[in-house]
């Protein structure tokens, strides 16, 4: 079958185990239940299709998922703004996609770099496909340590280096969403074999990261707040605010935002006059 149409029904049987009868606000359909989420059928009736034709879509055999289709299992499965974007990536029409479309080397957007140099009093870094880092400035790699710099693969780091989980304090909640968000976007690019490979290579090297891949769920890569313990100046918290590029929508320059007056204010400055050296002095 097409890894496109396969891929949704991955995610509707995913969606609807997660759905109760008494979530959805039906009565369970009689019978006993081999699933604690919705059976097929309930959901079939919810989103007004025939079992059988529901049956098609979650084994991957319907060839053409209509926009109307698409609406009422997004209403039935009670998505959220991404899980629904997410959904209609999958369920978009097969055609022929170029896999070197997305071979050629990541060159950060010239606008966002302009914004970036202005932008010493916070860290903040130009996030490119496959969560390519394409350029930081100095606090960036101060808070975070010496690693992050351009080149690397920030999912790569938060899963494979111990030095993520021992820097980002809620470690498990970011990293989870990192992984929503890679899904979101193999969904939007599944013809880019780098950015299978990766999803590969993480699976097999990490049991954190293959447990949520499993769990097929979707999420806004800069949604979660980041708490970090540095070395020397202790706990920091940051907001997470994002500028997408309108020249590259897959480009975007992340903002780690703080409020005024804070500790994680006051101790900014210290790490910014430290000066490029000192993300490996306390890395």
């Amino acid at each position: 079958m097409p890894a496109d149409r396969s891929a949704l029904g991955a995610f509707l049987r995913s969606r609807r185990d997660a759905l109760t009868p008494a979530t959805a606000g039906i009565a369970p359909f009689p019978g006993p239940r081999r699933v604690p989420g919705l059976r097929k059928e309930e959901l079939a009736v919810l989103a007004g299709l025939s079992p059988d034709h529901y049956s098609r879509l979650e084994q991957g055999r319907q060839h053409t998922v209509t926009d109307d289709i698409v609406d009422a299992l997004s209403r039935a499965l009670r998505l959220d703004q991404i899980e629904d974007a997410h959904l209609r990536n999958l369920a978009a029409p097969l055609r022929r996609r170029r896999s070197g479309l997305w071979e050629s080397a990541q060159r950060p957007d010239p606008g966002l770099l302009r914004v970036l140099t202005t932008m010493d009093h916070v860290p903040a870094l130009v996030l490119g496909r496959r969560s390519e880092i394409l350029a930081c400035n100095t606090l960036a790699r101060a808070v975070l340590g010496a690693e992050i710099d351009a080149g690397a693969v920030l999912v790569r780091w938060l899963f494979l280096d111990p030095r993520a989980r021992e820097r980002i304090v809620n470690w498990s909640d970011y990293a989870s969403a990192a992984v929503g968000a890679m899904r979101y976007e193999v969904g939007r690019h599944a013809a880019d074999a780098r950015l299978i490979a990766l999803v590969d290579e993480l699976c097999s090297a990490s049991a954190d990261f293959a447990r949520w891949w499993d769990d097929h769920g979707v999420a806004d890569r800069t949604s979660v707040d980041k708490k970090i313990a540095h070395p020397v100046v202790g706990r920091l918290a940051f907001g997470i605010e994002s500028l997408v590029s309108p020249h590259d929508p897959e480009q975007r320059l992340i903002i780690y935002t703080v409020e005024p007056e804070s500790s994680t204010a006051r101790a900014l400055p210290m790490l910014a006059s430290w000066g490029p050296a000192s993300a490996e002095s306390t890395g």
